[in-house]
This record gives structure tokens, C-alpha cells and sequence, in this order.
């Protein structure tokens, strides 16, 4: 009887009941929270619903999350799909397929959208000298002022470049969910700062782009960047590959595979091993609420100085140009584009900005790889 009651013993003290605290029970919950906005509300579920699951296992079993070696036994499933993100991999294959479903051509049709794009990255540098302010030190404060750009695989690419990997789970949880709240931050700021006369402005059609031009934006973006900013080629490159690849017509297979299987099986990967970064012990204390307050103060900076940038281009061109489709030079691709086509269409169903949007969505992700390639340059790293 004694060896029965030690092993029933036994067994009910490996449970997780026995070994988890009040901070992994809060977790566990802000992670059902996020899967129900993911599953109910659909806020960006392909990131959302792997970065909670990520979130749920870390927070009931950390062991999933142990390095290598760690109590003299190998490491925890998770933590080697999180070395791929620290080691900048599945940033930079995240990019490339995202080059591989999107079309350039507003980009290339319009280029005055890269002053949209660019106008949108002040919240990067809003929230570096914000940060700063908070306490973080210089390469901290960049880490976190990604966050701005709205854009997660730079997050992540810039943090790990950083040495900055103690705060690549609560930047990079940040970075994703403002990502999947763009349709809720976003148009309070938008309609806050137009007119209605302003949000009905319908902008000509743009004119058409060659294949060749396709062809050659890509290859001469990343000679340019590149050697300008060598350090940005991982994700320059990367974007850049991927939409050779779409738009140079010979290469189908490569591309059904960068934007489809590939990136799916990345975004699994990436997902699940950032969520498992949010760990009781490191996701609950001040730091992360800073960065969580300093990720959206940035993001509104960035939403709210492309809509004034877009403004001025409006009063430059005598109404030519929408502001609304200066709140898309946020990284968000497709999400952030859309966002102005809604706004758009509820001040004028007969508008479409869609198109126009993607143009200077496209130039805040090169931007924003530009930006993190800047503190890279600026600090030394490679």
C-alpha cells in the first residue's frame, strides 16, 4: 500500500497544478484572451493563434522553453525554434515571402509614396527617444522603437542584433499585437485628423507598369540600399528576392512555394516560439509595460505623422492625394492598406484608395528595414 500511495504521490506532484504560479495562471488567461480575439474577432489569427499557443505552453510547461544543456539535458522544443528567430532566419524568410505576394506596381506607379512611407517611421524615433527617457539604453531603446513600424519580423531581427534577446519576447508580443489591432488603433487617429471633405477625396488611377520595371525595382532597390546600408540586406534582400521571383515570371514553383508553404510553415515556427518568450518570470514586470505603452504611443506617432505628411501632399498636389493612405506607410502589409480603403469608403462608398495605400505600405516596410539597418550602422553591429 505505501508503494502505491508514494507513486499515486508521485504522479499528482509532476502535475502543473503543483508547479505553477499566480503569474503563469495570468498568463495562461491573457493567452486564451488573445485566442479569442484571434478565433472570435479574427485580429490577425495567422499571427495571433501561434503566438498565444505559444504563450499557453510556455506558461503551463517552461521546461518546452529550456535552453540546451539546461539541468544536463537537452533543450525544450520551443527554444530551438526561438534560436532560429534570434539567429535572424525566419525574420528574414518571413520577408522574403511576403515579397513574394505583394505587388509593387502602386510602389513603382507612384514613388511619391516613399515620403509616405518614410513620414511614417517617426514614431520609430518618437519611441527611441521615449524609451531612452524611460530608462532603456541606447540599443534597448532601438529594439523597442521597431515596434513602431508595426512590424514584428523586424522586431525580432533588430532585438536579436542587438544582443537585446532578454527583451525579444515582450517586443516582439507588442510588435504582433498592435499588428493584429491596426483596424482598432488606427482609424480613431485617421478620421481625428482629416476632414470628411478630406476622407472623400478620390485619387486618379494610376498609370500602369511595365514587367521590365517590375523587374528591375527589386534588383535596383537592393543594389542601392545595400550599399548604401549594407546591414539591411538580410531583409531587403530577402523582400526583394521574393518579388523577383513573382514578378520575373520564370520561376512559378518558387514563388507558390516563398509565399505559400514556406511562409505558412515560418509563420508556425515564428509564432509559437515568440509566444513562448512570455514566460511568467520574464513577460510580468515594468519593463514590459513600458515597452507594451511605448509600442503603441509609437505606432499612434507613426499613424498619426503619415496622415499630417499625407496632408501636406494633398495641399501640394491641390487635392490630388488622399491623407488617408498616409496612415498605411505603418509596415502592416496588406492590413494597414485596407484600413484606409475602409476609412475611405465609409466617408464615400465610391472610393477606392486601396491600391493608392499599397503603395506607401510598401515603402514602411523598406522603410522600416531601413530604420532598424540605421541603429545597426549606428551602433556597430553587422
Amino acid at each position: 500500500m505505501a508503494y502505491v500511495a508514494n507513486t499515486l504521490d508521485n504522479l499528482v506532484h509532476q502535475t502543473a497544478f503543483f508547479n505553477l504560479t499566480v503569474g503563469n495562471y495570468i498568463m495562461i488567461v491573457v493567452a486564451l484572451v488573445f485566442l479569442y480575439l484571434a478565433i472570435r474577432h479574427e485580429f490577425e489569427p495567422l499571427l495571433l493563434v501561434p503566438i498565444a499557443f505559444g504563450m499557453l505552453l510556455v506558461n503551463i510547461y517552461p521546461d518546452i522553453m529550456a535552453e540546451y544543456g539546461e539541468g544536463g539535458a537537452g533543450g525544450g522544443l520551443l527554444y530551438y525554434f526561438y534560436k532560429l528567430d534570434e539567429w535572424a532566419i525566419l525574420p528574414s524568410l518571413i520577408f522574403m515571402g511576403v515579397g513574394a505576394m505583394t505587388d509593387f506596381g502602386p510602389l513603382i506607379a507612384n514613388p511619391k509614396s516613399f515620403l509616405l512611407g518614410a513620414a511614417a517611421q517617426f514614431g520609430i524615433f518618437a519611441a527611441y527617444f521615449g524609451a531612452i527617457a524611460m530608462g532603456f539604453n541606447d540599443k534597448a531603446a532601438a529594439a523597442i522603437s521597431i515596434i513602431g513600424g508595426a512590424d514584428g519580423p523586424t522586431s525580432i531581427f533588430l532585438a536579436g542584433k542587438l544582443g537585446q534577446t532578454a527583451l525579444l519576447g515582450p517586443i516582439a508580443v507588442a510588435a504582433y499585437s498592435y499588428m493584429s489591432l491596426v483596424p482598432i488603433i488606427q482609424p480613431p487617429i485617421m478620421k481625428l485628423l482629416t476632414t470628411e471633405k478630406e476622407r472623400k477625396i478620390k485619387m486618379g488611377q494610376l498609370r500602369p507598369v511595365s514587367k521590365l520595371e517590375k523587374i528591375l525595382f527589386p534588383i535596383v532597390v537592393t543594389i542601392v540600399v545595400s550599399l548604401i546600408l549594407p546591414t539591411t540586406a538580410p531583409l531587403v534582400g530577402m523582400l526583394m528576392l521574393g518579388n523577383l521571383f513573382r514578378e520575373s515570371g520564370v520561376v512559378r514553383q518558387l514563388t507558390d512555394t516563398a509565399s505559400n508553404a514556406l511562409m505558412y510553415i515560418v509563420v508556425i515556427v515564428l509564432g509559437t516560439s515568440v509566444g513562448a518568450t512570455t514566460s511568467a518570470e520574464a513577460f510580468l514586470n515594468v519593463d514590459t509595460l513600458k515597452i507594451v505603452a511605448l509600442g503603441l504611443i509609437a505606432f499612434c506617432f507613426g499613424t498619426a505623422a503619415g496622415v499630417l505628411f499625407g496632408k501636406l501632399m494633398c495641399v501640394l498636389t491641390k487635392g490630388k492625394v488622399n491623407p488617408l493612405i498616409g496612415s498605411a506607410g505603418v509596415s502592416a502589409v496588406p492590413m494597414a492598406a485596407r484600413v484606409s480603403q475602409k476609412v475611405g469608403a465609409e466617408a464615400d462608398p465610391t472610393n477606392f484608395l486601396l491600391m493608392h495605400a499599397m503603395g506607401p505600405n510598401v515603402a514602411g516596410v523598406i522603410g522600416t528595414a531601413v530604420a532598424a539597418g540605421t541603429f545597426m550602422a549606428v551602433f556597430g553591429v553587422f
